[in-house]
């Protein structure tokens, strides 16, 4: 009874450890990637339709120093149908959504 009670968290802690949040999209020249800057993103893909300035938020970084970093968001397309919309946060690329457009 205590190793099953041992097992559980360790196989739930294992299945945690192993989800990784890695996205990328295939624009016209090449892949962005998630962690790429505007700079990179913009040299892969070239200029978006829209760029819009979404507010700030406050990161902690690895020192334990407070900063607040721009929040925008980037809109490509509609290429062969779809829209897609790039989130940067402190000039990073932290998500890639996309929607069919209509």
């Amino acid at each position: 009874m205590t190793m099953i009670k041992t097992l559980i968290p360790c196989a739930l802690l294992m299945l945690l450890a192993g989800t990784v949040d890695a996205a990328t999209w295939r624009c016209d020249r090449a892949i962005a990637s998630t962690g790429d800057t505007t700079a990179e993103v913009q040299a892969k893909c070239g200029e978006p339709n829209n760029r819009a300035f979404v507010g700030y938020k406050e990161q902690t970084d690895r020192y334990g120093f407070t900063h607040e970093v721009q929040i925008e968001e980037w809109n490509y397309g509609p290429r062969n149908g779809m829209n897609y919309f790039l989130r940067f946060v402190g000039n990073r690329l932290e998500r890639i959504d996309s929607k069919r457009g209509d």
